[in-house]
């Protein structure tokens, strides 16, 4: 509540800047910035849904109240309340969130525009960032929208509740909803977040009837959640998913299940009701929320925001038909599973999961030494986390999906380990943000980041990735297999990429 009270204090009637950075939205005006060279309008922390505190704890988004006067836009909200942000492993400063300000006050969006009047009409993306539905903020340095505005999109991103204050959900909480459904409140955030998109980008020179989704990781587990969810129709028109997705994983859970995480949790902190629970500060239900014998919280599949059964809903077409791109990093299945077993393991590990198939399996995926294995197993990680849920999205999809693998691996960094190319490596490429990574960047890494920005831009834009200039990217389909392969000399597509290995993984 406390940066609420800053933020309606920073309400004036007066104007730093020149006038077209002052817009009228539907709750009130609001006055942005310039980037250096005056060609991009910025607005951050744009308020797009009420404060969700105190009785709003655990519930839907509500609109936000409107206001007199201006509403300065000029800084990024607070972040949503998880562990403090810190690097880690091969996430260096500019993947992770600002350290502060955290505060369960956190539904703020952003916007870039090179737009100069309402009537332009751009295309408009979205970016929904990653985190495993714990963490994560839209301030991260890599998701900076300045560039991919100059390339002609209006950039948005925002903020959604993460962790147990977005996820959890609980029979009182689903008693109450009047849904029957509890859980998904950060994926509710996003919905709100698109609802303000509709409603107002045209005030920053954005097409509300052409906007595409994007994002990476648990973003890109959103993303496949939007396209499946029922509450999102006409919210968008075009998606793109980095490394993640839901079909064929194992990353929802039923409400039952859910629900009973949150009677754990309720009994973790000896509370009897929710009330008692919105009035605990919400640093400590997030601490206390780390216990992993509490259980995790995350997508739920309760039949109001997530269909109850995921591949059915997207086997029988019942899902948002659009265009897609989605694709993995080589690295996607180098943090996952046991990579470390024997090849003894490995054979005996095969001939469990697939008894008859066995053979089959281990003529596609074979390995003779220890290496060997370490390696089919980062690859079957990879597969199974992205590989997979993209074949499947694309497979149930009746408009043209691009399917991609980034290969690329980035400049090493003095003094820190080389991580290949790691989960996440692609994203400052495709958001053409290689500037805000400290990195000692050649021509290659250069001309790949112009050329996947130029790609995302171009499927912002019309639905297909191609323009002249750039290698052509075929669309994908189970007879030919046509993936987009990037390497260190750039984007290729390639026919039957990784074709009998997918083929055998979603035959079972």
């Amino acid at each position: 509540m406390k940066y609420l009270h800053l933020l309606l204090c920073c309400l004036t009637f007066g104007c730093n800047f020149p006038s077209e950075t002052i817009v009228d939205t539907d709750k009130g005006k609001i006055e942005g910035s310039y980037n250096t060279d005056k060609t991009v309008r910025i607005f951050k922390g744009i308020p797009f849904a009420s404060p969700p505190v105190g009785n709003l704890r655990w519930k839907a988004p509500q609109p936000v109240l409107s206001w007199n006067g201006t509403l300065q836009c000029t800084e990024f909200g607070p972040s949503p309340i998880q562990n403090t942000p810190e690097p880690f492993y091969c996430w260096t400063e500019e993947f992770i969130a600002l350290p502060e300000p955290l505060n369960e006050d956190c539904l703020y969006l952003n916007v870039w525009t090179t737009a100069k009047t309402k009537t332009e009409k751009q295309p408009v993306f979205v970016w929904i960032y990653g985190g495993g539905l714990s963490s994560g903020s839209a301030n991260c340095a890599i998701y900076d929208g300045e560039e991919l505005a100059k390339k002609g999109v209006v950039f948005v991103s925002f903020n959604y509740r993460v962790g147990i204050l977005g996820f959890m959900a609980h029979p009182e909480l689903t008693a109450e909803s009047g849904k029957n459904a509890s859980g998904n409140y950060g994926l509710m955030d996003q919905i709100a977040a698109l609802k303000w998109v509709k409603n107002n980008i045209a005030a920053f020179g954005g097409d509300p009837n052409n906007v595409t989704i994007a994002g990476q990781s648990a973003g890109a587990f959103s993303v496949n959640t939007l396209i499946a969810s029922p509450l999102s129709d006409e919210l968008f028109h075009k998606a793109i998913l980095q490394s993640g997705g839901l079909l064929g994983s194992t990353r929802t859970q039923s409400l039952a299940d859910a629900e009973a995480t949150g009677i754990r949790f309720m009994e973790k902190v000896k509370a009897t009701t929710i009330n008692e629970l919105r009035n605990l500060p919400a640093k400590d239900v997030h601490l206390i929320s780390n216990d992993t014998n509490v259980g995790r919280f995350g997508i739920t599949t309760e039949g109001y925001v997530v269909p109850k059964d995921i591949k059915d809903h997207f086997k029988n077409g019942r899902q948002h038909q659009i265009p897609i791109i989605s694709g993995w990093v080589t690295g996607d299945g180098n943090f996952s599973g046991d990579n470390e077993m024997t090849v003894e393991a490995y054979y005996n590990e095969a001939q469990e999961e697939y008894g008859a198939k066995a053979s089959d399996f281990l003529t596609i995926f074979p390995a003779e030494t220890k290496e060997d294995v370490k390696k089919v197993k980062s690859k079957l990680g990879m597969l199974h986390f992205a590989g997979v849920p993209s074949h499947l999205l694309a497979t149930y999809n009746t408009q043209p999906t691009y399917l991609y693998q980034f290969g690329h691996v980035p400049p090493d960094k003095q003094g820190f380990p080389n991580y290949g190319a790691f989960h996440t490596s692609d994203v400052p490429y495709t958001l053409h943000t290689l500037h805000t990574w400290k990195r000692n960047w050649q021509p290659n890494d250069k001309m790949i980041e112009d050329a996947l920005s130029s790609y995302w831009v171009n499927f912002a834009k019309t639905g297909n990735p191609n323009n002249d200039g750039l290698p052509t990217w075929k669309s994908y389909d189970e007879q030919t297999g046509n993936i987009m392969v990037i390497k260190d000399k750039g984007p290729n597509s390639e026919e039957g990429f990784l074709g009998n290995e997918l083929k055998f993984l979603t035959d079972q």
